[in-house]
């Protein structure tokens, strides 16, 4: 499916055409390579930032490119250039360097994308469905002013609350056309919108400093996404978590049952479990749940999910960076596990099928299994009677960075709002707050599940191989009981 935006902006304005495309495929072939795929695209990205109450910087920039990509075995070739001359692909095509198989190894060209190891279940309801976000323009949608206008008034709000002595927001919009022809011969395009706001409160009292941060995005324009109501919410979380942390005392230490908020709190899983449940690093045997199809892998009390179709969201994607559907596909159901992320490399190694999770960073870069929008589906307990639970222990609502060893499963993340529970209530507020931890272990320790499950507002980026990625998650309220350490001061 070609769509005419980017037919007329990526081919037509660059003299190209799909048939010139496919000629570069079958040219490719002739390398007695296993599969090939010519990526084209134009990004348009535009960014402001506010401190100290002026506009400290502005940027626009345009980038357009095509990568070419040949698979042969294990092995991935990549070729790239940020032209899109007719003359220059074919010379980067006829001078691509390849190992090349056996020619009876060579793969068919033109083949279907079911006989091509193509993810097709419920294909059919998403070519009869509309796109999972808007094709319009953030960018061109409203006025520089009106975009600097949003983080002045992010500004005041701010502002008008005691203690505040600065204020840093931020304003990114990014719009991408990208066109995807591979083997099958069957052009493949999106249009993809992205905009994220972020605000972060620095306040100063009793010569204590502390700041606080949020913010959100989507795939959407700023009318819908950054409506009046979304960034006073978001300016109160930030000045709300400065605040509390004026109050907050050092954490305790030790091992003790542990409550992670939802939505945001979805970090620690996405690192911890997620990272672990791609297709390369077990398809490498490098990762703590290699192997494991079929069993027992985290309490019954656990169902882990990556959906990349759903409407708006920041990790979604109408198809992926290999042109394949994005889905919803089950990981873990029941405590059990059901299956891994693949990109098309992957999935043709281990003698399966792309589940719609080849991503890259741009053009220049060769796709990979990467996370979409990962969550853990709801349960059936109340947040209150979670926390009322715990006679000791912490809950932790927010967290900053971290680290995971994919191998091990180790992980380290740090909280930035972190309550000490006492007889089943929040007792007061903590800070230096580190969750150490190993994430198989982990899930297999949760005993209690909420009902509140829901995504993450929309700011998660996710990092790998150098890589970065826009991302969602998500969880409801969950205890576990065992198997986290807390270090505090």
């Amino acid at each position: 499916m070609l769509l005419k935006q980017v037919e007329q902006n990526l081919l037509q304005a660059n003299e190209l055409d799909v048939g010139f495309l496919q000629a570069m495929v079958h040219k490719l072939m002739l390398k007695h390579i296993d599969f090939c795929d010519i990526y084209l695209q134009n990004s348009f990205d535009e960014s402001f930032t506010l401190d100290e109450g002026i506009i400290k910087s502005g940027g626009f920039a345009v980038d357009s490119g095509i990568g070419v990509r040949a698979i042969c075995h294990d092995k991935s070739f990549l070729s790239y250039t940020n032209s899109l001359n007719p003359k220059i692909i074919s010379n980067l095509v006829e001078n691509m360097f390849v190992e090349p198989l056996a020619v009876d190894a060579v793969a068919k060209v033109g083949t279907s994308r079911n006989e091509n190891n193509r993810y097709t279940d419920n294909l059919d309801r998403y070519l009869d469905k509309r796109s999972v976000y808007g094709s319009d323009n953030p960018i061109y949608a409203i006025t520089g002013d009106d975009k600097v206008g949003v983080l002045r008034k992010i500004d005041q709000l701010c502002r008008q609350q005691p203690y505040v002595s600065n204020v840093i927001a931020s304003l990114s919009l990014e719009y991408d056309e990208v066109c995807i022809i591979n083997t099958d011969l069957s052009p493949m395009s999106d249009i993809r919108p992205l905009i994220h706001l972020s605000i972060t409160v620095i306040i100063s009292k009793d010569n204590k400093v502390e700041k606080g941060s949020s913010g959100c995005g989507g795939r959407d324009l700023m009318s819908n996404t950054l409506t009046d109501e979304l960034i006073k919410y978001h300016a109160d979380c930030a000045y709300n978590q400065a605040v509390l942390k004026l109050d907050a005392v050092d954490a305790p230490s030790g091992q003790m049952p542990v409550v992670l908020g939802n939505g945001w709190a979805a970090v620690i899983l996405h690192e911890a479990v997620g990272h672990g449940l791609e297709g390369d690093f077990n398809r490498r045997g490098s990762s703590a749940f290699t192997n494991r199809i079929g069993q027992q892998v985290a309490s019954e009390n656990v169902t882990v999910i990556d959906e990349g179709c759903i409407p708006n969201r920041r990790g979604s994607l109408n198809i992926d960076d290999e042109g394949n559907y994005t889905q919803k596909t089950v990981l873990i159901e029941n405590g059990i596990l059901r299956g891994y992320m693949f990109d098309e490399l992957n999935a043709r190694l281990m003698g399966t099928k792309s589940t719609g999770n080849g991503r890259r960073e741009s053009f220049a870069c060769s796709p990979m299994p990467r996370m979409t929008n990962t969550y853990m589906q709801d349960g059936k307990y109340e947040h209150d009677e979670i926390i009322a639970s715990v006679e000791n222990g912490i809950y932790a609502e927010n967290f900053d960075g971290g680290q995971v060893d994919i191998t091990s499963g180790q992980f380290v993340f740090n909280a930035s709002v972190a309550w000490v529970i006492k007889n089943g209530k929040l007792a007061y507020p903590v800070k230096g707050s580190a969750l150490v931890g190993n994430g198989p272990e982990c899930l297999k320790n949760v005993s209690m599940v909420g009902n509140n499950s829901s995504l993450d507002s929309g700011i998660g980026v996710c990092g790998k191989n150098g890589q970065s990625v826009p991302v969602g998650v998500g969880q409801p309220t969950i205890r576990i009981d065992s198997g986290l350490v807390v270090g505090g001061g």
